[in-house]
């Protein structure tokens, strides 16, 4: 029997849009990431980074390191709100449920695309 993901042990794509709406109502209020989502379609974003973010839990149907990299080479994002982005992942994954250890995997998994991310 192999190991459940941390996406199928939070509950699917369900638990995950809670997440990526939470996570985009702060981001949204940022005064250093907030403008990057100016005049973005959200709806298309919200379902871009729920993908996104299923990925990092274990999902199958992940984005390619090429995908994330195009889909973020017109942005100019750097270290700093990379690192923003981390934070706010964290804090919303634990006020969503999800365990210290199981917050770290994620937070890990999302560090190893730093590189793909940041201009």
């Amino acid at each position: 029997m192999s190991e459940q993901t941390l996406f199928e042990k939070y509950g699917g794509f369900s638990k995950v849009s809670k997440v990526v709406l939470a996570f985009y109502d702060t981001l949204l209020d940022s005064d250093d990431i907030g403008p990057f989502f100016d005049d973005i379609d959200m709806s298309r974003m919200v379902d871009h980074q729920t993908k996104f973010i299923a990925s990092l839990l274990g999902d199958p149907a992940s984005y390619t390191d090429n995908q994330s990299k195009q889909l973020h080479s017109h942005l100019d994002i750097e270290n700093s709100h990379f690192d923003e982005l981390k934070e706010v992942l964290s804090d919303t994954l634990e006020s969503h449920g999800f365990g210290a250890t199981d917050v770290e995997a994620v937070l890990q998994e999302f560090e190893s695309r730093r590189q793909l991310i940041v201009g």
